[in-house]
C-alpha cells in the first residue's frame, strides 16, 4: 500500500508527510517538479534540515537547473524513487504531475510547428494573460490549473486545442483517473482564510531566508534563462527587480491564487479522497483517515 499527502502550497502537507513517515519509520518522497530542481531551495520551499526532522527525504534538489521536467518523464523518475525507498510517503501539490506519477496521462497528438509559432506570435503581441483568458473560454478546467503568466503552458494548451479542436484538459487526462488501486491518500485542507494566511506567512519567511539573494546569485551564475524557461512561482518577480515590499505583496497574491487553484483541482478531481485540517485537527485524525491509527 502506497501513501500520498496532497494539498495546496503552504497548507502544511510537507510537515504532515514528515509526521506520517516518522510514524511508519519511512521516507518522504518529493512529487513536486520544482522542488526537485537544485538551486531553488528557498523559493520552492524545499524542506531544510530542521523541517525534515531527521526523517529521510528523497527527490529534493535532485535535478539540475537545466532540466525541463514533463509530467510523464518526471512521473517515471518519481516512481523509481518510490520503489527504492523504505515505506515511502509521497507528497505533492501538483495535480498534473501526480497524474504522471500515477500513469494517468494520455499520449498527446502531434502539434504542427506552424501552430506553435502562431500561438507564440499571439503571446508576443497580446501578452500571456490575454491568452490565458482565451484558454479559459475553450477549456475552463485547464485554465484554472495554470497561472495567467505561465506562458509556456498556456501556449502549449492553446496550440493543442488548435491542433485537435478539443479541450486540452481532456487530452491530458487518460482513461484511468481517480485514486489508483493500492494507494491511500489524504488532502491537507485548511480553511480558505487560514490558507491565505499560511501563504502570506510562508512568503514572508522565504524573504527573510534570503529568497531575493538566491535569485540574484542564480542570475549572476548565468541561470537567468533557466529561470525564465522554468518559471517557478515568484522567481520572475524577483528577477524583474523593484521595491522588496511590493514584490513580496505581488508574490503573496499570485501564490494565494495558485493555492486556490490547487485546492479546487483536488476537490474536483479526487472527491473520494478524505481531507484533514491542520489547524483544527490532531495528527491522530490524519493517521486514522490514512488507515494507520
Amino acid at each position: 500500500m502506497s501513501i500520498v499527502i496532497l494539498g495546496p502550497t503552504a497548507s502544511g502537507k510537507s510537515a504532515l508527510a514528515v509526521a506520517v513517515a516518522r510514524h511508519l519509520g519511512g521516507t518522504v518522497v518529493n512529487g513536486d517538479p520544482y522542488q526537485a530542481i537544485e538551486g531553488l531551495a528557498i523559493g520552492t520551499g524545499q524542506p531544510d534540515a530542521a523541517e525534515r526532522g531527521g526523517v529521510p527525504h528523497v527527490g529534493y534538489g535532485a535535478l539540475p537547473l537545466s532540466a525541463r521536467p514533463n509530467p510523464k518523464d518526471f512521473g517515471q523518475l518519481v516512481r523509481g524513487w518510490l520503489q527504492a525507498s523504505h515505506e515511502p510517503v509521497l507528497v505533492t501539490g501538483s495535480g498534473l504531475y501526480l497524474r504522471g506519477i500515477w500513469q494517468q496521462l494520455s499520449d498527446l497528438p502531434p502539434v504542427a510547428p506552424l501552430l506553435v509559432e502562431r500561438v507564440r506570435g499571439w503571446a508576443e503581441r497580446l501578452g500571456t494573460p490575454r491568452l490565458h483568458r482565451y484558454l479559459a473560454a475553450v477549456d475552463a478546467a485547464r485554465a484554472a490549473a495554470l497561472h495567467p503568466n505561465d506562458s509556456a503552458r498556456v501556449q502549449r494548451a492553446l496550440a493543442l486545442h488548435l491542433a485537435t479542436g478539443r479541450a486540452p484538459s481532456g487530452l491530458l487526462t487518460g482513461p484511468g483517473t481517480g485514486l489508483p488501486p493500492g494507494w491511500r491518500a489524504l488532502v491537507v485542507a485548511p480553511t480558505r482564510e487560514r490558507q491565505r494566511a499560511r501563504v502570506a506567512a510562508r512568503v514572508a519567511a522565504q524573504v527573510r531566508a534570503g529568497w531575493r539573494d538566491e535569485v540574484a546569485q542564480l542570475v549572476a551564475a548565468g541561470h537567468g534563462e533557466d529561470l525564465a524557461t522554468l518559471r517557478p512561482l515568484g522567481y520572475s518577480n524577483w528577477m524583474a527587480g523593484g521595491d522588496a515590499e511590493a514584490i513580496e505583496a505581488a508574490v503573496v497574491m499570485e501564490t494565494q491564487a495558485y493555492a486556490k487553484r490547487q485546492a479546487t483541482w483536488f476537490r474536483n478531481q479526487l472527491p473520494e479522497v478524505p481531507t484533514w485540517d491542520p489547524d483544527a485537527e490532531l495528527l491522530a485524525a490524519a493517521l486514522d483517515r490514512l488507515g494507520l491509527a
